[in-house]
């Protein structure tokens, strides 16, 4: 009879995309309370919000199971179509009379009452795009023109139209992710490092000729003096944190959605959730998304592909990066910015979009669980396998 020693030990292994959706599953739940209570005292009612976020869930979900059943390598034949199609809808938004403007921003398209954000798809797109050449060129990642000047082209198309929106915080993002997918290919320091001040020049440039973010900016720098102007927002979303304390003072008692605190139900709804269920719900919040992106990176170690792992890459920094901005707004570390939570803030555009990037999640793990096979132009070069080694 062998000893019990020596008997194999039964194997428990988690799966992490299992992990990601079950973080984001959280999240939604807990936006759908949030966005209840934020909208409680809105005069369309919080059952209309609620209604559509709901709507918005069920799309969201639909989209994310086809986008985990679709041959990723069979959709990389259109890869420039769709990347084409993205940006002719970046310019469509730009024509009057066909783009909806709000706020002196164009951003959406209207389809009788949907409006659809089409910076948030076209983030997708160029990640798909960046993806797809920097695979079918990763012999030539060290190449300046080629593995270099040419992705980089691909970023800056994309991140130049959403910033003629004007809408820097999305074309900030989308530059961020493009050129953390640059590094992680392989692509040099010595070319990274002069587009990041480039870059920052551009952006500098443009905030100086906007006259609006150029004053939300300098009111950043002194938001308790310009409360009553440029940083009222934040001044408000500060104070309820401050009156959340550690519990919150409870589900539907907060004061900051009685007209005080703007946005209340979209990019501040961070705040509302820190006054009403206090600093413990925040922290959860971001216990919750830092598990999806150590998840995200337990994950991409199975890659089999410089593709696939570019693309789950680039959907994991959409959802990470975005949060961390987002929750950097509302506590003050960063100017003021529009952009979503992703999965709790009310909005169309940005769930659909988080659908689609589980679902590519989903897709991959459902793909690398089998055996891998070798493709032309797939697999990791040394120095990207490196690059890969030392980010995961």
């Amino acid at each position: 009879m062998p000893d019990a020693a020596d008997s194999p030990r039964p194997r428990f292994s988690v799966n992490p995309v299992a992990v990601i959706v079950v973080c984001a599953v959280g999240l939604t739940i807990l936006g759908l309370i949030s966005l209840f209570s934020a909208s409680a005292y809105f005069k369309e009612g919080p059952y209309f919000y609620l209604g559509k976020q709901l709507v918005g869930v069920v799309l969201a979900i639909g989209l994310g199971w086809i986008a985990s059943r679709v041959n990723l390598d069979y959709l990389r034949r259109y890869v420039w179509i769709i990347g084409g199609v993205s940006l002719l809808l970046l310019v469509a938004v730009l024509v009057p009379h066909l783009g909806v403007s709000v706020k002196g921003s164009r951003r959406w398209l209207g389809f009788g009452p949907l409006r659809l954000q089409v910076s948030e798809f076209a983030k997708l797109a160029m990640v798909f795009c960046l993806a797809h050449y920097v695979a079918i060129n990763q012999t030539k990642i060290e190449d300046l023109k080629r593995g270099y000047l040419y992705p980089l082209g691909i970023i800056g198309i994309f991140s130049a139209l959403v910033l003629k929106e004007p809408d820097f915080g999305t074309a900030a993002l989308i530059l961020i992710v493009g050129l953390t997918l640059l590094f992680l290919a392989g692509a040099r320091w010595r070319f990274i490092l002069p587009t990041v001040f480039l870059a920052l020049v551009v952006f500098g440039v443009a905030m100086a000729h906007n006259a609006n973010r150029l004053q939300r900016f300098v009111a950043f720098l002194d938001v308790e003096g310009n409360k009553q102007g440029g940083t009222y927002q934040l001044y408000q979303s500060e104070a309820a944190f401050a009156a959340g304390g550690t519990s919150g003072v409870g589900l539907g008692n907060g004061r900051q959605q009685h007209n005080f605190l703007p946005e209340a139900n979209n990019d501040f709804i961070a705040a509302v959730i820190g006054e009403e269920l206090g600093l413990r719900a925040t922290l959860v919040v971001v216990l919750l998304f830092t598990t999806m992106f150590v998840a995200g990176l337990v994950h991409l170690r199975r890659a089999p592909n410089l593709f696939q792992f570019l693309l789950a890459t680039g959907c994991l920094l959409l959802i990470c990066l975005q949060a961390i901005v987002n929750l950097g707004v509302v506590t003050g570390l960063f100017p003021t910015k529009g952009m979503s939570l992703p999965f709790i803030s009310a909005g169309l555009s940005n769930l659909l979009l988080m659908g689609l990037l589980l679902g590519i999640l989903a897709n991959t793990q459902r793909r690398w669980s089998r055996p891998a096979l070798t493709m032309a132009g797939g697999e990791f070069n040394e120095t990207a396998q490196q690059s890969f080694s030392t980010a995961c």
